[in-house]
């Protein structure tokens, strides 16, 4: 399915290829073009040679421009290919978010002379939404919506969303403003068509509807624009007035790049990185983490150190210590991974939180349990064969083991819950503080774990060695 996917894939951008490569009038080809969907025309244009783009710019009216360049990675550059003016209706005609982003991305002379060229008003709802941090929800929305007044009766209603839809295309939901032009409610567009002509308004009218504000930061408003399947939520100034909408589009779009920060952040990263991105970035990002798990893994390597006479005493051991630390660390980012989706939940109570430990406990008790076991059978019998060790030395060995394997794998659990617990609890992102962290702390309570028992059961009470 995928590899014919692929195919119509390539025979879409051969096509549209072949049409812009043709002999045949500006109107024929531009006529052509327009039966494909702006993501296709999107990924040709790179492919294109620069006077091939330049002729596709004639060709194509800025309203279709604006929607092709919003699919593309590398608009500001296509822009820049433009002149001036034709640059700042193309940015004006696109989603106010989309525009604002590109503008972040280009140089500081030509994003002004682009802007000063812009009607009024277009300017003015760019500068707005600019004016807002990228961690603010406001930041992401669009001004593409309808709205109607509370006061309207149906037929009125009908013929404003009528009248605004040449402008916006986001009418599948309807925003309703009292007399101050203050948020009241929101109604379907199937809503409004199905209601007759003497039907009230205030009748279909959801008062009830999702809203967030503007200056809310993403994180916080992640939980509510997933819980409520919508195609758009307005988004209010700090006096209800509606400012904007986020499109479920761009809920798919936070939500995916929320992801791959707490994605980037749970490897050590301090921010994502791109494969354009230059290697003095790359490590300005990596190496804070790296410095960090640096001083605890010289922690670690001196707790090693203090076990030297253990290790002196049964050399056999130091075999085993890779097993007992990759297992806890798998463990431990098991529980971290489990605890890191559970916390998306801003309304998790104490008690959820502490059945969440207690649960995580227990899942790292059993699989100790089990590991441990096949653990004292399977290294009793490969010592014991390969190592020509007498079986009850063998297998004392292989319990020490399985001992070890069952304590760290079940201290690991608890701190790979309880950990990013902690740090939600200090208003520190889980994600950012847990990953790297809890590696390290499994570490070394693996190594604790492991040499204590050996010392302990092996050397002291058994006098093996």
């Amino acid at each position: 399915m995928r590899a014919e996917n692929e195919k119509i894939k390539l025979n879409y951008e051969q096509e549209i290829l072949n049409i812009i490569r043709s002999k045949d009038s500006p109107k024929v080809i531009g006529d052509r073009l327009k039966e494909y969907h702006a993501k296709d025309l999107g990924e040709v244009l790179e492919i294109l040679e620069r006077k091939e783009r330049e002729s596709l710019y004639r060709l194509m009216d800025v309203r279709d421009l604006s929607e092709l360049l919003e699919y593309t990675d590398d608009a500001e550059k296509y822009l820049a290919e433009l002149d001036l003016k034709k640059a700042a209706e193309i940015l004006a005609n696109m989603e106010p978010d989309e525009a604002v982003d590109i503008l972040k991305r280009t140089d500081t002379q030509r994003k002004k002379a682009w802007v000063e060229l812009m009607e009024p008003d277009a300017r003015k709802k760019l500068q707005m939404l600019a004016s807002y941090d990228e961690d603010e929800i406001a930041s992401r929305m669009t001004t593409n919506f309808v709205s109607l007044c509370c006061n309207a009766s149906i037929k009125e209603a009908m013929n404003s969303v009528v009248a605004q839809a040449a402008e916006h295309d986001n009418i599948s939901m309807i925003y309703v403003l009292d007399e101050k032009q203050i948020y009241y409610g929101a109604i379907s567009l199937k809503s409004l068509i199905l209601a007759r002509e003497g039907t009230n308004l205030e009748d279909i009218i959801v008062t009830a509807y999702p809203y967030v504000y503007a200056d809310e930061k993403i994180d916080d408003c992640l939980e509510v624009l997933k819980d409520y399947s919508e195609e758009s939520i307005p988004v209010l100034s700090d006096d209800n007035h509606i400012l904007g909408v986020i499109t479920a589009q761009d809920m798919v779009e936070v939500v995916d790049e929320e992801m791959g920060e707490d994605y980037a952040m749970l490897a050590g990263l301090t921010a994502e990185e791109d494969l354009e991105e230059p290697v003095r970035e790359s490590v300005k990002k990596r190496l804070p983490w790296l410095v960090l798990l640096l001083g605890l893994g010289l922690l670690v390597s001196s707790v090693v150190g203090v076990f030297e006479k253990v290790v002196a005493q049964l050399t056999i051991i130091i075999c085993f210590q890779s097993l007992i630390l990759d297992m806890a660390g798998n463990v431990g980012t098991q529980s971290l991974a489990v605890t890191i989706r559970v916390l998306m939940d801003e309304q998790l109570t104490g008690k959820q939180k502490m059945k969440l430990v207690g649960k995580e406990i227990r899942v790292g008790f059993t699989n100790g349990l089990i590991l441990g076991t096949l653990s004292f059978a399977g290294i009793g019998v490969y010592i014991m064969l390969f190592k020509n060790m007498a079986p009850g030395m063998a297998f004392a060995i292989s319990g020490c083991i399985g001992i070890a394997l069952l304590t760290a794998m079940l201290v690991s659990s608890l701190v790979g819950t309880v950990i990013p617990l902690f740090f939600k609890q200090a208003g520190v992102d889980p994600a950012v503080a847990s990953g790297p962290l809890i590696t390290t702390v499994n570490d070394l309570v693996a190594v604790v774990a492991y040499y204590g028992l050996t010392w302990i059961m092996l050397i002291k009470m058994m006098h093996i060695g």
